[in-house]
């Protein structure tokens, strides 16, 4: 019985990495049946089997693209002794929106969250639960850095943190919708000034 829970679980497992990257790339939407089958070879029956139904796939997608890049970050993070080190991270980590540590298609909340935006409240609502976990890992940084005296105390932790990611975001969609990586360039060395301005 052992064996075939985990062959089961292997099976989903690799549906899940097989298929993250079309979910990325061509949105909830815009991923057919027939495209999950093409990627992974298995059958319609077999890859409901294992999934309840195409929305359970992408659920699952997302979570697997998304703890790819927080996997790299926390590695990064682990690196850096200051938190104004750690804060810089995230300017660094996504001055490339594709490659590592992004998976095929780029960041999955950015695409996640203007695919479903009105078409699919469960992956809207993951996209929402990834941005405030992302909220308040730099909110706890700032804070960090603010009773360590490296920070003025007197930030608004939540109004900097969510322009940080504003900033990320939306260079990256500019970057994306321009085909133009500079431009991202440019809004995260917003993203470094906004965190020197911090420093005590």
């Amino acid at each position: 019985m052992k064996n075939e829970l985990s062959k089961a679980e292997r099976t989903r497992q690799f549906i899940i990495e097989t298929t993250a990257g079309i979910f990325n790339t061509k949105g909830y939407a815009g991923t057919s049946l027939s495209d999950l089958t093409e990627a992974t070879g298995l059958t319609k029956g077999s890859i409901y089997g294992n999934f309840g139904s195409k929305e359970d796939v992408a659920l699952a997608c997302f979570d697997y693209n998304l703890s790819k890049i927080n996997q790299v970050i926390q590695q990064r993070l682990a690196q850096e002794t200051t938190f104004y080190q750690k804060l810089l991270v995230y300017a660094q980590i996504y001055h490339k929106y594709s490659g590592m540590p992004f998976p095929e298609g780029g960041c999955p909340i950015l695409n996640t969250a203007i695919d479903a935006d009105d078409t699919n409240n469960l992956l809207k609502d993951k996209a929402a639960k990834a941005i405030e976990a992302w909220k308040k890992r730099l909110v706890d940084l700032i804070r960090g850095g603010i009773d360590a005296g490296e920070f003025k105390p007197d930030i608004a932790t939540e109004q900097t943190a969510l322009s940080m990611i504003a900033l990320i975001e939306g260079g990256i969609m500019i970057a994306k919708a321009t085909n133009n990586p500079s431009s991202l360039a440019k809004v995260l060395k917003t993203v470094e000034l906004l965190v020197d301005q911090l420093k005590s």
